[in-house]
């Protein structure tokens, strides 16, 4: 057989094979061979029509098939050069073993072939033929590329590494044609490719994990490739999760790594991926923040408020719940970010810092008129700032800023005082002047009260501590706002002086009052309100009458003390308990108390002594010098009778209160109580000097007249009494739940013949 003939035998073998492939050749008439071989082969490389005659090889026509016979089998190729051709082998026998490269259903990179066979004619000839000037660079048949990246698509997906290898090998080779190109990509491969991706870097990522090989081994190319799937809007979402991964590890393993990360990796990146519905997305990146704001200096923890923004609306507000993971950097991000301040918390007052004093002259300045103060001399601004600083609250107000010596809170309480009178300077003065209006004892004041809550908020608020490796305790208002402690700070302050005010407090009461607005803060943080309004709103709500119930119903829950069997077990205890109070104040009055006298100018300057008898029948009283303490009894000329008592009254119901009416102070209101005897013509008055005093001596009273104590004293100590009894009642009762009803009795015994009888072992 002709060289000619060998070749078109060829065609046509590949023709009648492409017709049963589902080529369409209804179109062309007469030469279905001749469409069904064009349809498979390379639709821009090469195009088959009719033509009549051989044309001349000028690189732009050629024939395929033997020069007679007038098949006319004509092909016009643009570049001879280029064409490659598969043949199948189970269609097409390679002629004479020249396609000996044929392997499985294809070949590939197949020996030249001559195709200037005879004369002007071209001739694809079926034997390998050493190349010439006069022959193209590579020219084999090509067969339908569907079978070729079938193949392919099947062994990039083999779990056999020697398969999936040799894929990827012919893979590179054979994606330079078009044809192919489109066939293997029709096929999803990007999704394949990205998975192969997705595993090969979980792969370097679990090796890396166990240390043998150093991460600083990486070339600074690899840690481009890495951070450019970080960076590239369209890559797969499981790519960028590992490779979020990576970078994290690679920035808390090295510092040269972190500082090479950080130039490839912008912020603007890391909140476009905290703005995706991906929750696993927005936790890498949130994890990659992390790593790089806990390993860059105090100076380059700077956040940028679109960041906190970001986090706000996409993750806080969003419709999903938090996970654990990303609560924990949320906790993260906020402790780092707080922590800020502890330079300023743990940093006194510099008495020689100019900018210091002109803050805290400004603070002054801002609440008290000072247009005249430029006119007076040294010594009197002096005196006039010394006065108004006290009045602020200093505690020396000489010298002010011996108050913020102390750390912490330091300058952290000078900046939180500024920023409220800079901000709020309406809130800020009418606080000052209102307060300055109250009696000494009464006033809140605002310079010791503003250290003390600075204070409470870095402890709430935990700055300084360090942050917790498994921390999520995290508040959404921190997110919301740009200043969390200077605004939490101008809130609270205002609702400081309001709690003041509900509580009627003193000086003396200061501890208190911090300890109740302590707890309405924590409380209403807890709440987790996801902004300042709405924090405002609820703990303005939270006032002293409800914290002293929320105490009580806590108090009662947690002792468990709503179970029927501990109330009534409650009911039984508390006669001998009160008993038990009875006695003791008794007990007190029998100790005696030293008063003083309040004449109608309201001078407390004398002091009498009065007590009870050991038999508790005689009630005796008389005049002590301010040395004396516990006079004896016998030193106490006046005695009344307890038998004549007729009454008690206490305050403004007393004698000696109603003498000046309308000018009684209400301190002294608070303590008075009197006892009338002798048909209530005669009254012995009081003035406690103390609370727990007038508590004291009016349960005491109480009992020698046969009523009920009722002071709020009385039933604290009957709480405090009842709880320590119940618990030590139940504690062989713990880890036991205790029922709501008694257990029934059972019925009794049909008949009661189950006693034994002793009688018959006798005998």
């Amino acid at each position: 057989m002709s060289d000619g003939a060998a070749a078109a035998q060829v065609v046509e073998r590949v023709a009648s094979s492409s017709e049963g492939r589902g080529f369409d050749s209804s179109s062309h008439q007469g030469y279905p061979a001749v469409v069904s071989l064009g349809k498979a082969l390379h639709p821009t490389c090469l195009c088959w029509w009719w033509s009549e005659g051989p044309t001349a090889p000028n690189g732009s026509l050629a024939s395929v098939g033997p020069p007679q016979g007038g098949c006319g089998y004509k092909v016009a190729h643009h570049h001879w050069q280029c064409v490659n051709v598969r043949v199948l082998a189970s269609v097409c026998e390679c002629p004479n073993k020249a396609l000996y490269k044929c392997d499985y259903y294809y070949c590939f990179y197949c020996y030249y072939y001559c195709y200037n066979a005879a004369g002007t004619n071209l001739f694809i000839l079926g034997y390998p033929v050493i190349q010439t000037s006069l022959m193209p660079t590579f020219v084999s048949f090509l067969w339908i590329q569907g079978r070729c990246a079938e193949d392919l698509y099947k062994g990039i997906q083999s779990s056999d590494a020697g398969v999936l290898c040799d894929s990827l090998k012919e893979l590179a080779g054979v994606s330079k044609d078009v044809t192919f190109a489109q066939e293997f990509i029709s096929r999803d491969v990007c999704f394949c490719f990205n998975l192969i991706m997705m595993h090969t870097l979980t792969a370097f990522m679990q090796l890396m994990d166990h240390g043998i090989v150093s991460w600083e081994n990486l070339s600074s190319v690899f840690i481009k490739k890495i951070a450019n799937f970080v960076n590239a809007k369209a890559t797969d979402e499981s790519i960028q999760q590992v490779s979020l991964d990576i970078l994290e590890n690679m920035v808390l393993s090295s510092h040269s790594l972190f500082l090479q990360v950080k130039l490839e990796v912008t912020m603007e990146r890391l909140i476009a991926h905290l703005q995706v519905t991906n929750q696993q997305i927005q936790t890498k990146a949130m994890a990659l923040l992390m790593a790089l704001l806990q390993t860059a200096g105090d100076a380059d923890r700077q956040v940028p408020l679109l960041f906190f923004c970001c986090l706000f609306q996409n993750i806080i507000l969003s419709s999903g719940l938090v996970q654990d993971e990303m609560a924990h950097y949320l906790y993260v991000l906020q402790s780092v970010t707080l922590n800020s301040l502890e330079v300023r918390m743990r940093m006194p007052l510099d008495c020689y810092s100019q900018e210091q004093r002109d803050i805290l002259h400004a603070l002054r300045q801002a609440a008290f008129e000072t247009d005249s103060e430029n006119s007076l001399s040294h010594e009197r601004r002096r005196s006039l700032c010394a006065k108004e600083f006290k009045k602020l609250g200093f505690s020396n107000n000489s010298n002010p800023g011996q108050d913020l010596v102390r750390t912490p809170p330091g300058l952290l309480a000078l900046d939180t005082m500024h920023y409220f009178a800079s901000r709020y300077p309406d809130a800020y003065s009418r606080f000052v002047l209102e307060n300055s209006s109250r009696e000494d004892k009464h006033e809140c004041p605002f310079a010791r009260s503003s250290i003390q809550l600075t204070l409470v908020l870095c402890e709430i608020l935990r700055i300084g501590e360090p942050t917790s490796e498994t921390g999520s305790d995290y508040h959404p208002i921190f997110f919301s706002q740009d200043k969390l402690l200077e605004e939490l700070f101008c809130v609270c302050i205002q609702l400081l002086n309001k709690t003041w005010k509900e509580m009627r407090a003193t000086q003396e009461d200061f501890d208190k009052v911090m300890q109740v607005v302590r707890e309405q803060i924590t409380r209403t943080l807890s709440s987790k309100p996801t902004s300042l309004e709405l924090f405002k709103n609820k703990v303005n709500a939270l006032n002293y009458g409800e914290i002293l119930k929320l105490r009580q119903t806590e108090r009662l829950h947690q002792e468990e003390t709503l179970a029927p069997p501990v109330l009534e077990l409650k009911e039984r205890l508390k006669p001998e308990l009160l008993e038990l109070i009875r006695q003791q104040r008794l007990n007190r009055l029998c100790q005696g108390t030293m008063f003083r006298k309040v004449s109608s100018r309201r001078r407390q300057d004398k002091l009498w002594y009065c007590r009870l008898s050991p038999n508790h029948k005689m009630l005796h009283f008389g005049d002590i010098e301010e040395d004396a303490e516990n006079p004896p009894i016998e030193t106490l000329q006046d005695k009344i009778p307890v038998s004549d008592i007729k009454g008690l009254l206490t305050g403004k119901d007393c004698p000696h209160m109603k003498e000046n009416k309308g000018k009684q102070n209400k301190e002294v209101l608070d303590l008075a109580f009197s006892i009338t005897y002798d048909v209530e013509e005669y009254s012995l008055n009081f003035v406690a000097p103390s609370r727990t005093d007038f508590c004291l001596w009016t349960d005491g009273l109480s009992v020698l007249l046969g009523r009920e104590m009722s002071s709020e004293s009385m039933r604290s100590e009957l709480e405090i009494l009842l709880s320590m009894e119940i618990k030590l009642r139940l504690l062989d009762l713990e880890n036991i739940s205790i029922p709501d009803n008694a257990p029934a009795i059972p019925k009794p015994p049909t008949n009661y013949n189950f006693c034994y009888d002793f009688s018959h072992n006798e005998q």
